[in-house]
């Protein structure tokens, strides 16, 4: 019978805040006794396919930047939510497009920082590795401002940290101590970088993100950083070509399941099993995502064939619809500001984007009047609502702050969160 015990980490003891606690510290990857992958062909075929197809999204997509653009952004705010952010999707286009208020300030800080380190990760995989020079770059990034900027942004701890519990002694977890934490980075960049493997990046970007996860090796933002390792190692390998998985809204929903199989690893050595439900959310994830793109695409033709059609301006029309696309939430100034036209020509555009049942006034003032690309905003927004202390989303409002919606123009869907 196998000895799944070689899987299993050791226990050190180390002293911090003044009592002694055991604190984990994982066996270098890949598991002893190898992945049976044998047992994960079903779930790792499905995945393969679905991001695959999702991979292809840009052929269907006439501006895959576009989908790329609002994509990141969704990304940031699920992460962000499941380490205890407050912020919407809707907050953080809003800060973006005019600095509006709305959400505790430093949560949306939080979650734009994550958008500035998740791009700025992105773009050096061209030129950089991925690695630990990488990962603490972006992690500077990631706490450049907001709660956590005292938090030693991009260097490695050098002090003991945990998860769950007010101090060590009570944690959930305690993650290794901090003479432990750069043998084992340096043993996970090996593994990130080994060439000979009879792992399929999939289950390698599986097992790397809970590696990651367990040795937690900055004082914050761990989790957020952990997520996004997914996305850019199966960018490195190829995998992706854009850079369009993220897990966090299947974490989200799931987050009960997610850390009970975490803690399963580094306590019995189950990987399949943590595996067997990764794989699971890669499909689901990378299936939600093509679908969102398909809808936006016929979202997108279809309202640009309703003005072609029916406006009287089409030509000034189309120019503003353009620019609610990448900025959905949009005021006369920053429409003249994109599209060069004169302010009344503005006025005009947003008038007959009203009257097509295109755009909804939120402001309901004469003056600074905001125009919210509504059913846009209606598929960004699923899922994007933060969760509660006892991990259920909060109840959704509207964007104008509760008032019942209006009767959507097409099928019945999500309303916007606010």
């Amino acid at each position: 019978m196998e000895n799944r015990n070689t899987r299993i980490g050791r226990y050190v003891e180390t002293v911090t805040g003044g009592e002694t606690v055991r604190a984990y510290v994982p066996e270098p990857l890949p598991p002893v006794p190898p992945v049976r992958i044998q047992e994960l062909l079903s779930r790792l075929s499905a995945a393969d396919q679905a991001v695959g197809r999702l991979d292809g999204v840009s052929v269907l997509l006439p501006d895959k930047n576009l989908f790329l653009y609002m994509y990141v952004r969704k990304e940031a705010v699920l992460s962000s939510q499941i380490e205890g952010t407050q912020s919407t999707l809707d907050d953080l286009l809003r800060f973006e497009a005019f600095a509006a208020q709305g959400a505790p300030l430093d949560d949306i800080r939080e979650v734009s920082n994550y958008v500035n380190a998740m791009m700025y990760g992105l773009d050096r995989l061209a030129a950089l590795p991925l690695s630990l020079r990488l990962i603490r770059e972006m992690h500077d990034r990631l706490l450049q401002s907001g709660r956590g900027q005292g938090k030693n942004p991009g260097e490695f701890r050098r002090s003991q940290n945990w998860i769950g519990g007010t101090r060590p002694g009570n944690a959930m977890f305690v993650p290794p101590p901090p003479q432990e934490v750069m043998p084992a980075l340096d043993d996970l960049e090996k593994f990130i970088h080994a060439e000979k493997s009879d792992l399929p990046p999939l289950v390698k970007a599986g097992l790397i993100h809970v590696q990651f996860e367990t040795i937690h090796p900055f004082l914050d933002g761990n989790g957020r950083l952990g997520r996004l390792l997914i996305t850019l190692y199966l960018c490195s390998q190829r995998v992706l070509q854009q850079p369009l998985l993220y897990l966090s809204l299947y974490f989200k929903t799931r987050r009960a399941d997610y850390y009970r199989l975490l803690q399963e690893v580094r306590e019995a050595g189950a990987w399949e099993a943590w595996l067997d439900f990764f794989l699971e959310g890669v499909a689901s994830t990378a299936n939600e995502a093509f679908n969102a793109a398909t809808r936006i695409h016929a979202l997108m033709r279809e309202d640009r064939e309703r003005i072609a059609n029916r406006s009287d301006r089409a030509s000034s029309v189309l120019r503003v619809h353009e620019a609610l696309q990448t900025s959905p939430f949009l005021t006369a100034a920053k429409a003249g500001q994109r599209t060069g036209l004169t302010k009344p020509t503005i006025n005009a555009a947003f008038e007959e984007l009203q009257k097509l049942g295109i755009v909804e006034e939120i402001t309901k003032k004469r003056r600074g009047r905001v125009y919210a690309y509504r059913d846009y905003l209606a598929i960004l927004n699923e899922g994007a609502a933060p969760l509660d202390a006892a991990g259920t989303r909060k109840a959704a409002t509207v964007l104008t702050g509760g008032t019942p919606p209006k009767p959507a123009r097409r099928k019945p869907g999500p309303q916007m969160r606010r």
